[in-house]
């Protein structure tokens, strides 16, 4: 009875209260880890943005990543080491030498349970909340650690410096378009987010990536007005035409002299056919040259996010591309930029206006070889590549490394593609279907 009355004395009771206690910081620094390191830096910054001073205190902290792993690691093993040496005195002073083993069992199903299981848990489902929650007192134990930590910081780095291995503080800011990405693809993988909202959210993110060569209509695709044309096969040329804005060009068609737009035409044609007295005879005098506006020309290694902000400064909707040489290209407007983001725009006037991908009977896929990749792939959510070719065209050819005649299979990516029409050395149809 003594015996025990001596075991379980005031110091007993004060080392377990203290044992207690530091389960209770070991699940403290456990917990405000996860949740700092889970919560999302776009809600805290929304959250912020609200008046929430936690949320910008979390921001704070998270600024420097390594500094806050290294201050929650080292209070975190500071309290565990201490609580499992205070048990095993306790353990074995109460049991002898099998309290050591008794303590271990009891302190690993403690701290598993208690101090990181429990607290880990509720900060992954509440990451936010604990994040702005836990700012302030992590703030503060950052500041006391930070010379034991920028000490263990350099020894780090030091190490990871024999091994090859350089830190790069600024790389979490360099992979939030990443980070986007897929969190966009896993949401539409789970049903959370729709296709279409996938498609336009990474269409707006590829604009500053893709260039205007990937989207522009190739200038074999172009129609053109010749400037010395008569009157009467322009007007009707116009007319006959399902666009409005047509490049003017003189002797050859590489020569661009001016953009004709069509109300422009149509006005000065009507001017010229009431000045003459309602007489069709004046349209003879008529000199095309005068409505033209001057073209506007653009490298076809401009981005998409840069020709767009060109067209909204100039107030023009219509480019010329070149080359390095000066070669006409193709062209490019802010439609062909917007689809990239929204998808195909079609009107009453548009000649394609019908889905340039049709599924046929036996299950294959009849598409446009003039299609591009990334269309072809968003309307049907297919991964080719497209950073040898632009077309699905030019990716058989690409992978055929030669020009295929009607008829001939080919099988690439998972892919077998059939060339079904071409015309001179362009290839104008194919079927493709998944292996």
């Amino acid at each position: 009875m003594e015996t025990d009355t001596t075991i379980f004395d005031t110091a007993f009771w004060s080392t377990a209260g203290g044992i207690l206690f530091l389960l209770v910081l070991s699940a403290f620094f456990s917990g405000s880890e996860t949740a700092l390191t889970a919560a999302s830096r776009g809600k805290l910054r929304a959250q912020a943005d609200k008046g929430s001073r936690g949320a910008q205190r979390a921001l704070s902290i998270t600024e420097d990543n390594e500094r806050l792993i290294g201050s929650v690691l080292l209070g975190n093993n500071l309290v565990n080491i201490l609580a499992a040496s205070l048990a095993t005195a306790l353990f074995t002073r109460a049991f002898g030498e099998s309290g050591v083993a008794l303590a271990t069992l009891v302190m690993t199903l403690l701290v598993l349970v208690f101090a990181e299981v429990l607290p880990k848990t509720y900060a992954i489902t509440n990451s936010e909340t604990a994040a702005a929650a836990v700012a302030r007192p992590i703030g503060v134990v950052v500041t006391v650690f930070a010379p034991v930590v920028s000490a263990v910081r350099l020894l780090v780095r030091g190490v990871l410096a024999l091994f090859g291995v350089r830190i790069d503080p600024d790389s979490h800011i360099l992979a939030v378009r990443e980070e986007i990405a897929g969190a966009l693809q896993l949401g539409h993988s789970e049903g959370v987010v729709e296709k279409e909202d996938r498609d336009r959210i990474l269409g707006a993110l590829d604009l500053g990536e893709r260039t205007v060569e990937e989207i522009m209509l190739h200038r074999s695709g172009i129609e053109m007005i010749d400037a010395d044309s008569d009157p009467e096969t322009i007007l009707q040329q116009c007319l006959g035409s399902p666009y409005t804005r047509l490049p003017l060009y003189r002797n050859e068609p590489e020569n661009i002299v001016g953009v004709i737009h069509a109300k422009d035409l149509l006005r000065a044609m009507h001017e010229q056919v009431s000045g003459s007295g309602g007489d069709p005879a004046g349209l003879r005098e008529f000199q095309i040259s005068a409505v033209a506006k001057p073209p506007y020309f653009t490298p076809e290694t401009t981005t998409l996010d840069d020709q767009m902000r060109q067209f909204l400064r100039r107030r023009s909707h219509f480019a010329l591309v070149v080359d390095e040489y000066g070669s006409l290209q193709g062209l490019i407007t802010l439609e062909d930029i917007l689809e990239e983001i929204v998808g195909e725009i079609t009107d009453e006037f548009d000649p394609d206006a019908e889905h340039p991908v049709r599924k046929t009977e036996d299950g294959q896929f009849q598409v446009d070889g003039a299609m591009t990749i990334r269309d072809l792939n968003r309307a049907t959510d297919w991964t080719l590549p497209d950073d040898e070719a632009n077309t699905v065209a030019g990716l058989v050819i690409h992978e055929a490394q030669m020009i295929p005649t009607k008829g001939q299979v080919f099988s690439f990516h998972g892919f077998r593609f059939e060339v079904m029409e071409r015309e001179g050395n362009r290839i104008t149809a194919l079927k493709i279907r998944p292996l």
